[in-house]
């Protein structure tokens, strides 16, 4: 039986907060949403049920901290948020299943990929799937054909990613950008394909969006597209790789064919219109913890769904802004 579910490094994912507590209150046994996060200001942690205030990621002790809340707060699924610490969570699934607790989180082999733009598309590419034509600086021809896209190798949110035009801005953005990869310029609209794997690494969901305008990295504008080639990318993509839980593809459409250039294996930050269209990831995770069963989906959502955002706001009384650290009081190992 599936109890509470945990999302960590809450941040402002208010709306995947909203959807697993609805998801939970239809649910035949209830249950909480538990937010952690290093900011007490977060708008996540005063969305959720209860939330506690953990240390980075990288910490040593971040993944008894979170055990241990996991444990304590009667947890059966917990859903990783960020790129930072999925593969240290893919590296502790079994000891959280050791507890009877699941964790949305693929192989640390594959986040570890993923989390590699360079390895991401030589991997796909090597293994049928179209994706960008990538080099490392010391790899490029010595006269490539402009334009070029220069990104961080390891990187998010589209910071240090910059489009070159010629070899004056290639010579300045490979010295300007920390761990650069070049790769071909895909000139061609762009989506991303919100994708829910279950934990065989079957595809149940697959809902492809239009990313009209963008806004840090995130959607601001968008609608779903149920278009078969697409579809058929992210069908290539997880026969190609081991996913577990929810991934977002990244591609554009080039004469046609739709080519990836990176997977996030990760919640997307436009997965508000997906549910909104149908795709109830969710809902779907909520089934899957609670070992029932879900039957693939693929292509089941209402087409040409558009979203626009707005920014929303958390008005909080000075002396609500304390969220507690939680300090379990004995050893994780010893927290029955």
């Amino acid at each position: 039986m599936l109890r509470n579910v945990l999302i960590t490094a809450g941040s402002r994912r208010v709306p995947l907060v909203q959807g697993f507590q609805r998801a939970l209150s239809q649910s035949v046994h209830g249950g909480m949403v538990i937010v952690t996060d290093v900011n007490e200001m977060s708008p996540a942690v005063y969305a959720a049920d209860r939330s506690f205030r953990v240390g980075l990621s990288k910490d040593p002790g971040y993944i008894d901290q979170i055990l241990a809340i996991a444990i304590g707060e009667r947890v059966g699924l917990v859903v990783p948020t960020i790129d930072d610490e999925l593969a240290i969570f893919g590296q502790a699934r079994s000891r959280f299943a050791e507890h009877g607790i699941l964790v949305a989180v693929s192989r640390p082999e594959t986040a570890a990929l993923c989390d590699d733009k360079f390895a991401t598309c030589r991997e796909l590419a090597g293994r049928g799937v179209p994706a960008a034509r990538s080099w490392l600086p010391g790899d490029l021809p010595a006269d490539p054909s402009f334009p070029l896209f220069v990104k961080p190798r390891h990187g998010r949110g589209g910071v240090g990613a910059h489009n070159i035009r010629n070899a004056r801005d290639l010579a300045f953005f490979l010295d300007y950008v920390d761990g650069p990869i070049i790769q071909e310029y895909l000139d061609g609209p762009e989506y991303t394909i919100d994708v829910l794997c279950d934990f065989s690494g079957r595809p149940v969901s697959i809902v492809p969006r239009r990313r009209e305008h963008i806004r840090a990295g995130v959607i601001d504008r968008g609608y779903t597209v149920n278009d078969p080639a697409l579809i058929a990318l992210a069908q290539a993509c997880t026969a190609a790789l081991p996913f577990f839980g929810a991934i977002n593809i990244q591609c554009r459409v080039v004469d046609g064919t739709p080519v990836v250039f990176e997977i996030n294996p990760r919640f997307s930050g436009g997965i508000p219109l997906t549910i909104e269209a149908g795709a109830d990831f969710p809902r779907m995770l909520v089934d899957l913890a609670a070992g029932r069963p879900v039957a693939p989906a693929i292509g089941q959502f209402r087409d040409r769904l558009w979203m626009t955002n707005y920014e929303a706001s958390v008005f909080l009384e000075e002396g609500r802004v304390d969220l507690p650290a939680y300090v379990p009081a004995r050893a994780v190992g010893a927290v029955a």
